[in-house]
C-alpha cells in the first residue's frame, strides 16, 4: 500500500491516472499533456507501474497504458477501513440510573 501512496502523492501521477480513466494512452498521448520532458514522464510511468496502478502493453516502440481500477479501488478500501471510514459508528448505549 505504501507504493500506491507514493504513486498518488504526486499532481502529474495522479493527472496521468485520471486521463486513464478516460481510456488506455500512449506514453506518448499521456507525455503530450504535460509540460515536462519524457525521461521525467517515464519515471512517472515507472512508479505507476511499480503501484501497480497501471497496465503497460509494448508492441514495437510505442507502449499502451491501462489503469487498473481494481488496484486502486482496494488501496481505497484498505485506506477507509483504517480509519474507519464507511464504516457504521459504534453507537454506546446509555445506562439508565
Amino acid at each position: 500500500m505504501n507504493r500506491v501512496f507514493k504513486a498518488l502523492s504526486d499532481p502529474t501521477r495522479r493527472r496521468v491516472l485520471e486521463l486513464l480513466r478516460q481510456r488506455p494512452m500512449t506514453a506518448g498521448e499521456l507525455s503530450d499533456q504535460f509540460t515536462v520532458s519524457k525521461p521525467t514522464m517515464s519515471a512517472h510511468f515507472a512508479v505507476l507501474r511499480e503501484a501497480d496502478l497501471v497496465d503497460a502493453d509494448k508492441q514495437g516502440a510505442t507502449i499502451t497504458y491501462r489503469l487498473k481500477l481494481s488496484v486502486l479501488e482496494d488501496a481505497i478500501l484498505g485506506f477507509s477501513s483504517a480509519f474507519g471510514i464507511g464504516t457504521e459508528p459504534t453507537l454506546r448505549k446509555e445506562t439508565q440510573s
